[in-house]
């Protein structure tokens, strides 16, 4: 690992895109979910909820990106990678994510804030799932990424 410094990304540029993409997965009529992989301040990856138009309970943006991440990149990029979230990933995704080894994940919207949109149970938080290998920041532009919440039929 060459030791990236992944501060000096340009977060909310990187966050507002995974905005962008989870307001498209709500006008094609998933729910309003959306990532960007980020490697020396430059997106590689994008990805948005398709759950329900895939019929595919994996496809979750965190998931399907950490998976097409561990096809495509080696450990060491991975290690210089940050996923930027619009909201925090749920335990199936920080799961995968801990096996992808990236360098951070910069969420908007948490998931104890998800909970009382969707009037679930909170589950667990990433940082449980991640700690030790990715770090996790967030809330970050949370007003903006809960108007996306606000503005979907929960």
């Amino acid at each position: 690992m060459t030791g990236t410094n992944v501060d000096g990304f340009d977060h909310d540029s990187h966050l507002r895109r995974a905005f962008d993409l989870a307001r498209e997965a709500a006008a094609r009529g998933d729910e309003p979910f959306g990532s960007v992989l980020v490697r020396d301040d430059t997106v590689v990856m994008t990805d948005s909820n398709r759950v329900v138009t895939e019929d595919d309970i994996r496809r979750h943006p965190e998931l399907h990106l950490a998976y097409r991440a561990c096809r495509e990149l080696d450990a060491d990029e991975r290690a210089e990678t940050v996923m930027y979230t619009s909201t925090e990933p749920c335990p199936m995704c920080a799961g995968g994510m801990a096996r992808a080894g990236f360098d951070r994940v910069v969420y908007s919207v948490g998931s104890d804030e998800i909970a009382e949109f969707t009037d679930n149970e909170p589950s667990v938080r990433s940082a449980e799932i991640l700690a030790g290998v990715t770090d996790v920041v967030g809330p970050v532009l949370n007003d903006e990424g809960r108007q996306i919440h606000e503005e979907f039929d929960w």
